[in-house]
């Protein structure tokens, strides 16, 4: 590798706060001024870049496999041949010490370093939410937020360092721009070079042509993201990616806002989306004759208990429980089969059939499921199926299992065994919206069965 290396020697030259730049020269970011102006510069580092390749080479000898009659047609040479004549013969003359000499690569922690923007790209936004990941049994981090892969972040608010910078030269105290209200914060932005020139409100089009045009200019790769609005179109995407091929760039990322749990949020997005919407009634989607079911078995106290829980669309559908030794006809081994539901005429209630494949390959049903159970486990059993067909989520469900407080002694652990039951089913890292018993945050999420604390480590299982 060291050897191939040598041969080459490539080098990756490249550029950051290109977006403060534009907004320091008043040039709006993502418009014909500001991509002509982008290309020029990019141009510029290039022929000085290789300028100084072929100075080296003079004095220390070219890359080992330079050959100018292997690339006198390369069309990234060509562009350097007819922007410095003079420079291309004296490559030709004595070769150059690197293979390729640019590159735009990402630079997101580089720019948080240098409180700009990043590579090529505008400015994410001027006010955000900015997330680091974090060990949560550290007791110094608090943990704000945690992903649907169990990870846990901390949360803090940022202002563009440079559009401070741009604020100061207008008179305003940086430090008093965090005490703005999000209107007067709004009206300021509006009188700034960064106005409709943040990642979500840029000329999406325009800023893959400035892409294009860089790459003329860069002989390895750019680190570019399109960043769009959940709702955009197809076409819209299609068009950007239409652009990308036509403008000649060598790579492109597009992320929709929204795809997954981000490290930039915009500020606002940070609480629950759905505080909007509007109280309504549901209709429960109409029950298959037969549908899938799994068997779990729990302990009541002492006594052995059976749960057949309907699956529907990989959730569950509805749920029949009660003692096992009321359920002998099912085998110990039986983890799946079906359950049909059968009405056998317009005067008769329907009644519900657990069928299963045993060892031998044959079918086995087991009729009337209802005249195993006790009714009243029965009755509360048919009251949290109602609840599961018309889509409460898993977690409020649990919940709501959990806060029930029942007289009979019996009955409290029966229903906790459902809740145990149910919680099988939930997604891995799912947050669950109370507070934490130990360290009071709230940072409980779902992880292997538990309900467990990402800040402190917490854990209660069943």
């Amino acid at each position: 590798m060291k050897e191939k290396s040598n041969l080459g020697r490539r080098t990756g030259l490249g550029i950051t706060a290109e977006g403060d730049m534009l907004a320091a020269l008043g040039i709006r970011y993502g418009t014909e001024e500001a991509n002509e102006f982008s290309t020029e510069v990019h141009k510029q580092l290039a022929v000085t870049a290789y300028r100084s390749s072929v100075q080296m080479a003079k004095e220390r000898g070219a890359f080992p496999i330079y050959n100018a009659e292997n690339e006198k047609n390369n069309p990234f040479i060509r562009r350097i041949k007819d922007a410095d004549p003079s420079l291309y013969e004296e490559m030709c003359t004595y070769g150059r010490r690197n293979i390729a000499l640019l590159t735009i690569a990402p630079t997101g922690s580089v720019s948080l370093c240098t409180q700009t923007t990043s590579g090529i790209e505008p400015v994410f936004m001027i006010a955000y939410t900015r997330r680091r990941k974090v060990n949560p049994n550290d007791k110094s981090t608090k943990v704000a937020f945690v992903d649907q892969n169990g990870d846990a972040f901390e949360e803090y608010q940022v202002l563009h360092p440079k559009f401070k910078v741009w604020a100061k030269t207008k008179g305003y105290d940086p430090e008093e721009l965090k005490y703005l209200s999000a209107k007067e914060l709004e009206k300021l932005i509006e009188q700034s070079p960064y106005h409709k020139a943040t990642a979500h409100d840029v000329d999406w089009v325009m800023k893959v042509k400035l892409q294009g045009a860089v790459q003329q200019w860069v002989d390895h790769s750019i680190s570019v993201t399109v960043n769009i609005p959940e709702n955009v179109s197809e076409s819209i995407v299609s068009k950007i990616y239409q652009t990308a091929w036509e403008s000649k760039c060598k790579g492109m990322t597009i992320y929709r806002e929204g795809s997954r749990d981000g490290v930039l949020v915009k500020q606002g997005n940070t609480t629950n989306s759905n505080q909007n919407e509007k109280f309504g009634e549901t209709n429960a989607p109409k029950r298959p004759k037969t549908i899938e079911a799994e068997v779990i078995r729990f302990k009541n106290k002492e006594e052995d208990w059976v749960a057949v829980v309907g699956i529907m669309d990989g959730r569950p559908y509805e749920i029949f429980t009660g003692k096992a030794n009321s359920f002998s006809a099912l085998p110990s081994w039986v983890k799946k089969g079906w359950v049909t539901r059968v009405k056998a005429s317009s005067k008769e209630p329907a009644r519900y059939d657990f069928s299963f494949t045993d060892q031998d390959g044959y079918n086995v049903i087991i009729q009337g499921l209802s005249r195993m159970f006790l009714k009243e486990y029965w009755n509360y059993a048919k009251l949290i199926s109602g609840i599961l067909r018309h889509g409460m989520p898993l977690p409020n469900v649990v919940n709501l299992i959990d806060k029930l407080r029942l007289d009979d002694d019996n009955i409290m652990t029966w229903k906790n065994g459902v809740a145990r039951a149910l919680k099988r089913y939930i997604k891995e890292g799912t947050k669950i919206k109370q507070a934490c018993p130990e360290c009071k945050q709230e940072t409980l999420i779902y992880k292997d069965g538990c309900v467990t604390c990402m800040n402190c480590g917490h854990s209660k299982c069943g």
